[in-house]
């Protein structure tokens, strides 16, 4: 297997899977997040879609998990999935619920977030410019795996994950190591006013280091360091936050964009277990 970099993430050219070193220098979870590269579907949805909900072919989406298992040295029953509406909806995840949304029904709705503290479940959720926030607690072997776009992270998704583990497992924040995913870069992440407003509103200490006004009624967001700050506020150490350094829009060629593709377009993957 070949390694590369790119931004923060190495680059896994096997199946392209981006990894963390910080996460897998846990020594406790098997993890990654997919790439377009690898798979089997065709046209928009070239190659590794993972999206079932988007007009792809079943059989070619159920194609592309198989290989992501075999990348992850796991079966296709172990998945548990999100069920993502833009939420702050987190939930514990047992030994019953594997296969949930792959392999058997899901028997929740409305949930972002997804913790675990069973070996083997491998948590998992779905972007195309949305910020994948992991969590790895190695002192209780607890982790959690949460899907964060503007709405979950003006409703601070990172904070409620954290307090989730803390509830459940007994996670102190500041034995935290977490990772902020591959998401939409400030350059390329332009919202409206009103959005501007929430995050101007919830985050007035840093609304000048996260909010860009281009002076047309525009403006740009940092989702990536605005999730950081909600992290570090949570309790968790700067030290122990690692951002990708990688855009999904500026590398559409790579990774699935919905603003580049202009919603034409599958899912990417991120993904986590303890091993």
């Amino acid at each position: 297997m070949r390694q590369e970099t790119i931004g923060n993430m190495e680059y896994e050219t096997s199946l392209p899977l981006l990894v963390f070193p910080s996460l897998r220098n846990t020594g406790i979870v098997k993890h990654g997040f997919t790439t377009r590269l690898g798979g089997v579907s065709e046209g928009i949805y070239r190659s590794l879609n993972l999206s079932f909900t988007r007009g792809d072919r079943e059989a070619d989406v159920r194609e592309n998990f198989r290989r992501v298992a075999e990348a992850l040295d796991t079966e296709p029953d172990h998945f548990v999935f999100t069920d993502q509406t833009h939420t702050t909806n987190v939930r514990r995840v047992y030994e019953e619920d594997a296969g949930c949304g792959l392999t058997k029904e899901r028997n929740f709705t409305d949930t972002d977030g997804l913790v675990t503290d069973v070996p083997g479940i491998m948590l998992s959720a779905f972007f195309a410019d949305c910020v994948p926030l992991y969590f790895v607690d190695p002192v209780h072997k607890a982790i959690g795996l949460s899907h964060s776009g503007w709405r979950g992270t003006v409703g601070r998704m990172g904070k409620v994950t954290i307090e989730m583990m803390s509830r459940e497992f007994g996670t102190d924040p500041a034995d935290l190591i977490c990772a902020v995913g591959p998401c939409i870069c400030v350059n390329c992440y332009e919202i409206s006013s009103d959005v501007a407003s929430k995050f101007a509103d919830e985050f007035r200490n840093h609304k000048d280091e996260i909010i860009r006004d281009d002076h047309n009624g525009k403006y740009h967001l940092d989702l990536n360091r605005t999730n950081e700050i909600i992290l570090e506020e949570a309790g968790v150490l700067p030290e122990n936050i690692t951002l990708s350094g990688v855009c999904t829009c500026c590398n559409h060629d790579l990774l699935f964009s919905h603003r580049a593709s202009g919603g034409k377009r599958g899912n990417l993957g991120a993904f986590m277990s303890l091993v």
